[in-house]
Parts: structure tokens; C-alpha cells; sequence
């Protein structure tokens, strides 16, 4: 069961959706424009039900089968949201707006669901209901966790869920996935180091900030080699060093360190978070400076479920020949939350040899679409299979 006819069809008027919302951008929950051309889609396919704010600027439709004597509801999510990078591809259809583009392909993520829903609706080959999910902020809002919050799981009585992201260094068009801890936790953290400043020429009449700074950033790594057990996932990792003195001849008052701890468990994640805070604390002390600690916990570690799992990789085999097992991603993702609260699974769609995401070359593969579509429609279809 290969790549559908209908979506090689389609390749072209779905590429050009796809290239318009590349060309225009929208960060975090701004994707007002993004919103728009979404729902006046939906509702043009002849959805059932279009429903727009969810999760502030989130867009949510309900596409019924041709029976629905199994009463279930699949939801198929994509994001919608670009990143703060400023292009640097020199396409044709590169963003029109400085300071934001689609550097994680997540047009290319609502291009294909828009065209799945255009093909469900057209077919509705299927016994039960689908809800398409267009998902604002997925880059650090958490806008995965609001449309969760606002009720949607019951809303529309969604019992599934299933997510997909386009992956550099894959071939294009094939899939890759794997059951269990798949996304890391992401959560940030603000160390704020007090000393007392004073002149560079008398430091004993001072408590040298960036000397406390800079032993805090080497013993946060005892974390990892020495707290963590050795096969559980950890990454520290100190982002950003702020000095209260831009001087030369001044020792600073003042350091502020920002950084990110990744996980893959609870009980890691827990650990980190104590631990990170005794050491900083503690090592400020032996220097006579105090060490204030923010903690800020992000996205949680994103858990496929076993059948589902099992399922979604049966589903791109049948589309693409194969589906490998993925590896283990240290990025975070919110698909997350919905993955919290319903059984479901997210998967890998390769994207060619391009750039990396989050890179300012990076481009989305439109030769991906017919794939990225295809395994959409077949989870409808293949889960809830006609009457």
C-alpha cells in the first residue's frame, strides 16, 4: 500500500500552501495569518466542524466517516508555529519577515495535515470521527499544554492521538519511530551568583563573582558524571554567562548563569533539579557569595504508547517499504501534553540531506508531502476502517 495517488495530485497545490506559510512566519501564539488560511481551508474542504482559539490561536476540525458504528475519534496534530532565525536560504519563497522563519519545517507539518484533511473529507472512507489539530507555539509557548487546557481531549472525545515531524539525514519519505521515552524533558534554569565587586588591582577586598560563576558551571557537570546513573539520559548544559562588569579593571558584583537540563525520566529529572540547586548553592557558600536558583520546568519527556506505537510503524511500513527504529531525541517536544493525556504516538518523516532544523539554511522537502499524508490518512483509515 504505497504513497497515495490522490496526494501526488495534490503535490503541487499542497506545495504552494506550503511555501506561502514559509514565506510568511508567525512566532509562538502570533500565527494569526497562519490561523486564518487554516480554517477558510478546513472549512472550504467541507469539515464538519471548524473551530478556531483554541489555545489562544490553535484551529480544531472534526471530519466525520461515512459511519461511525465504532464510535472513535482519531486526532492528528501538526504545528503551526516558525522559530526567531532569521533565513538565510536565498529561496524564492524565503520568509518576508525579519527575525522569523520556518527553520523547524513545521509548514511543511501543516501543509500535509491540511492536505490529509482534504482527502478525508473528499473519501470519509472511514468508520468513526477525525479531529484535525493546528497547534500554535510549539516552539517554547507550550501551546500543546493550552489547547489541552482548554478542554480539547473531551470537547471532541478524542480517544487517539498521533504526531509527525520531518527529520533531516533521512531519506525523504521514510519513517522512523520507537515505543516508550522518546523526546527528552526540557527545562531551564537562572543562577544568579552575588559576590562583592570591587577593583581588579585589590581582589582580596572582594568575593570574585565570575570565579564563583565559573566553578558552579564545572561542578554542575558532576551531575552527569557522577549523580546520574551512567545508562540514563542527561544533558547540562550552561547557555549563557552574564557579568554585571563590562570593564576591564572591574570584578564583577554580580554573574547571572542561564542554561538547560534534558531528561528522560522522571526520577532523572527530580534528581537534576535537586542537585542543581545544592550545587550552586553550596559552592557559591564556599566562596562567601550566595548563589540564587530558578528552576523552571518545560515540556515533560515525550512517551509514545506501546500498541500505538506498534501501529503508527505498521502504517508507514505499508506507505514507505520499512519504518526504523528512531533514536533517542535530547529535543524537546509539547506533543508531550496530548501524549499525557490520550494514547498515541508521534513519529520521524525523513527530509533528504538539508541543513539541520533550527538552522538558518534549513528548508522544509516538499518531495515529503505525498509520504507525510499518506501515513495520515492510512492511520484514519486503517484504524477505524470503513463499514
Amino acid at each position: 500500500m504505497p504513497v497515495k495517488n490522490r496526494f501526488a495530485e495534490l503535490l503541487p497545490e499542497i506545495t504552494a500552501w506550503r511555501r506561502d506559510l514559509h514565506e510568511n512566519p508567525e512566532i509562538l501564539f502570533e500565527t494569526h495569518r497562519t490561523s486564518a488560511i487554516v480554517a477558510e481551508k478546513l472549512q472550504g474542504f467541507g469539515c464538519d466542524e471548524v473551530v478556531t482559539g483554541i489555545g489562544r490561536t490553535g484551529v480544531v476540525a472534526v471530519i466525520k466517516g461515512k459511519t461511525n458504528n465504532s464510535g472513535k475519534t482519531i486526532g492528528l496534530r501538526a504545528d503551526m508555529d516558525a522559530l526567531p532565525i532569521h533565513e538565510a536560504t536565498g529561496l524564492p519563497y524565503a520568509s518576508k519577515t525579519d527575525g522569523a522563519m520556518h527553520a523547524c519545517g513545521h509548514d511543511g507539518h501543516t501543509a500535509m495535515l491540511l492536505g490529509a484533511a482534504q482527502y478525508l473529507a473528499e473519501t470519509r472512507n472511514f468508520d468513526g470521527t477525525v479531529v484535525v489539530i493546528f497547534q500554535p507555539a510549539e516552539e517554547g509557548g507550550g501551546g500543546g499544554r493550552e489547547m489541552c487546557e482548554d478542554g480539547m481531549m473531551d470537547r471532541w472525545s478524542i480517544d487517539e492521538v498521533y504526531g509527525m515531524h520531518n527529520w533531516p539525514g533521512k531519506p525523504v519519505g521514510a519513517f522512523a519511530i520507537r515505543p516508550g521515552a522518546f523526546f527528552a524533558a526540557t527545562d531551564q534554569f537562572d543562577i544568579v551568583i552575588e559576590g562583592k565587586g570591587g577593583h581588579a588591582a585589590k581582589p582580596q577586598e572582594t568575593v570574585d563573582s565570575t570565579l564563583v560563576a565559573s566553578h558552579v558551571v564545572l561542578a554542575l557537570q558532576s551531575i552527569v558524571s557522577r549523580n546520574a546513573d551512567p545508562v540514563d539520559q542527561i544533558v547540562v548544559s550552561v547557555t549563557s554567562i552574564e557579568s554585571s562588569s563590562k570593564a576591564f579593571n572591574v570584578i564583577a558584583q554580580r554573574v547571572h548563569l542561564k542554561g538547560t537540563v534534558r531528561t528522560m525520566s522522571k526520577g532523572m529529572r527530580d534528581l537534576a533539579e535537586t542537585r542543581l540547586k545544592a550545587i550552586a548553592e553550596t559552592t557559591a557558600l564556599a566562596f562567601g557569595a550566595t548563589a540564587d536558583v530558578t528552576y523552571h520546568r518545560g515540556y515533560p519527556c515525550m512517551v509514545n504508547h506501546d500498541e500505538q506505537t506498534e501501529f503508527a510503524a505498521k502504517v508507514a511500513a505499508d506507505v514507505s517499504g520499512a519504518c526504523e527504529d528512531a533514536p533517542l531525541v535530547m529535543g524537546g517536544e509539547d506533543f508531550a501534553f496530548m501524549l499525557e493525556e490520550r494514547p498515541g504516538a508521534y513519529i520521524l518523516v525523513g527530509n533528504g540531506d538539508s541543513a539541520s532544523v533550527h538552522h538558518p539554511e534549513y528548508n522544509f522537502n516538499d518531495e515529503a508531502i505525498p509520504a507525510g499524508c499518506s501515513w495520515w490518512a492510512e492511520i484514519v483509515e486503517q484504524r477505524m476502517p470503513a463499514a
